[in-house]
């Protein structure tokens, strides 16, 4: 079943943000993080649970704060094969698991989000970690530690959270060139459907420039590659292995995929990290 999400308050500000003007939603769009609600009955002792999609409007734009992130250069040798893409890729790729708490009420999300650099940095979208309170990442070889936001810009609907971890233990994944691609390129999205972590789903781009009218987002990235709640905040890869966009919505009458998903271009992203290291 799919319900809209009660919107709690962020814990702490990262960036004031002013509102933008309401959006219409149509009943189709859905964002892609994957959340349950408990209402705590204290007098009975017992909890109802549903698993939800954020749906949410998005303030106005907040210039992200992040460090330089690993990106590649020239032509990258491809991968043989979809399994060769994703041993490369998904030491880089998380899942990011939310707790957000007010009166009473306890919601608990899921996301996915793409390792940037050895800083212990990560990419992912905004709606994610939208109002946490307490923001956790797991990484592929199943270790667990806190994170904190420490940039969100929510009218582009992406984050960065930051992670005290060694770097020698990430794995940062290769940025490619969106501005390259192209209708009919091969695309892979990997994240945590359903909260199924390290899951790998495959397609085409079916759509380039593509405007999401329930969010404003404009410029993005259409693929048939199947992304489900979960998933938001992952990474879109070309075939080799190199990340061209951050999953982020899907176009669906039901609660699930039917092939029409879509992804906010990684030369956003980067753009957006190169102002704020100038």
């Amino acid at each position: 079943m799919v319900m809209e999400p009660m919107t709690f308050g962020s814990p702490e500000p990262i960036t004031p943000m002013a509102s933008p003007p309401p959006n219409d939603r149509g009943p189709g769009r859905r964002r892609t993080a994957m959340v349950a609600l408990f209402v705590i009955a204290g007098v009975a002792g017992g909890a109802i649970g549903a698993e939800v999609m954020l749906n949410r409007p998005q303030p106005a734009p907040v210039a992200a704060r992040t460090s330089a992130s690993t990106t590649s250069r020239g032509a990258a040798a491809p991968p043989t094969s979809a399994s060769a893409v994703y041993r490369q890729a998904a030491p880089g790729v998380v899942t990011i698991s939310t707790v957000a708490g007010r009166f009473g009420r306890v919601g608990e999300g899921t996301g996915s989000g793409i390792v940037l650099n050895n800083n212990g940095d990560i990419l992912t979208n905004a709606h994610v970690v939208s109002g946490a309170t307490q923001v956790r990442v797991t990484f592929n070889d199943g270790q667990t530690v806190a994170a904190s936001v420490t940039s969100s810009n929510a009218s582009a609907d992406l984050a960065v959270l930051r992670v005290s971890i060694a770097g020698s233990s990430l794995h940062p994944l290769a940025l490619g060139n969106s501005d390259t691609v192209r209708v009919g390129d091969t695309a892979y999205a990997i994240g945590a459907p359903f909260g199924l972590a390290e899951s790998m789903t495959e397609g085409i781009v079916s759509g380039l420039n593509r405007t999401d009218s329930a969010t404003g987002l404009t410029g993005l990235i259409q693929t048939d590659a199947p992304i489900n709640p979960g998933n938001s905040g992952g990474p879109l890869l070309n075939a080799q292995g190199q990340v061209i966009g951050i999953n982020d919505s899907i176009e669906s009458p039901i609660a699930g995929n039917v092939g029409v998903g879509f992804a906010i271009p990684i030369n956003t992203a980067k753009q957006m990290q190169s102002g704020a290291n100038q």
